[in-house]
C-alpha cells in the first residue's frame, strides 16, 4: 500500500436493504465519530436509500455512492438511473461494470465505458469492476480477460482523483471462496503495470480495491497483500458490526 493511496472500504449492499436499514448505517456512523480510521468509508445501498442515508451520514466521514448508472445523461430509458440522479440524491461515487451486471445485463466494456464516463462527468467518482470467471481462471485466461477489461471499460481521461480500479473475481463473489494471496498480489501487480503504462502518475495514484467474499475474518491478509489498496464488500457490508470489522483491519 502505497502512502500516498488513502486506503478506501466500499460496501455494495447490492439488492439489499429497507428502510430500517438505516439501524446498521446509525451503527457506522456513531462508530465513526467515536473512533478514527485509517481509510475511507463508502457505502454504496439501494438508489431508494440514498437520500434517506444522506441525511444521516450528514457531518460523518461516511461516504455514499451508487450501485450503476446510466451511460447518457438523461433520455428515454424507462428504469434506469443517470449519474447526474446519483449525485443529486447524495452519492459521491458509483460502481460500474461489476461482474453481476455484466452477466445479468449483458453489459459490455463498450457500455461501462461509457457509463463511467457519464459519471465522472457528473462529478462522481467511479468504481470500475474488473475480473475473471472460474472457466476463464481454469483456461488460464485471467490476465488476458483483465488486461481486456482494463483497456476497454476505463475512460481515457481517467485519473487517479476520478477512478478506483476493483478486481473481483467472479468465482469468488459470495461463495466465500477467495483465491490465495500470491493470486491476489499477481493480478494486482498486473493491474498496477497496465495503470502506470496508460497513464503514468495517474496510474501509480489509482487505487486497486479487491473484492470477494472478504469478511473480517480474512481481511486483514488481504489487505496486506502489494497493491491492494482496499476492499469492496458484498455481504459483510450489511451488518455494521461486520463492515467495520473489515475497516478496522487497517
Amino acid at each position: 500500500m502505497s502512502k500516498s493511496r488513502r486506503p478506501l472500504v466500499a460496501g455494495n449492499w447490492k439488492m439489499n436493504g429497507l428502510k430500517k436499514s438505516q439501524a446498521e448505517v446509525n451503527k457506522l456512523i456513531k462508530k465513526l465519530t467515536k473512533q478514527h480510521l485509517k481509510c475511507d468509508l463508502l457505502l454504496c445501498p439501494p438508489a431508494t436509500l440514498l437520500t434517506r442515508f444522506k441525511n444521516a451520514a450528514k457531518g460523518s466521514r461516511l461516504r455514499l455512492g451508487g450501485q450503476d448508472c446510466h451511460g447518457q445523461e438523461k433520455g428515454a430509458h424507462t428504469g434506469d438511473i443517470s449519474a447526474q440522479m446519483l449525485a443529486d440524491a447524495g452519492a459521491t461515487f458509483v460502481i460500474v461494470g461489476h461482474s453481476e451486471r455484466r452477466a445479468d445485463h449483458q453489459e459490455t466494456d463498450r457500455i461501462v465505458r461509457a457509463k463511467a464516463g457519464a459519471a465522472s462527468a457528473a462529478g462522481l467518482k467511479v468504481i470500475v469492476c474488473v475480473g475473471e470467471t472460474a472457466g476463464e481462471r481454469r483456461q488460464k485466461k485471467t490476465l488476458r480477460v483483465i488486461g481486456r477489461q482494463l483497456t476497454k471499460s476505463i475512460p481515457d481521461k481517467s485519473s487517479s482523483s476520478s477512478t478506483v480500479i476493483a478486481y473481483e473475481p467472479v468465482w469468488a463473489i459470495g461463495s466465500g471462496k477467495t483465491p490465495t494471496t500470491k493470486q491476489v498480489a499477481e493480478v494486482h501487480a498486473f493491474i498496477r503495470r497496465k495503470l502506470v503504462q496508460r497513464f503514468g502518475d495517474e496510474g501509480e495514484g489509482m487505487r486497486i480495491l479487491y473484492g470477494g467474499s472478504v469478511n473480517p475474518v480474512n481481511a486483514s491478509e488481504l489487505l496486506a497483500i502489494a497493491n491492494v489498496d482496499g476492499a469492496l464488500v458484498g455481504g459483510a457490508s450489511l451488518k455494521a458490526s461486520n463492515f467495520w470489522g473489515i475497516a478496522a483491519s487497517y
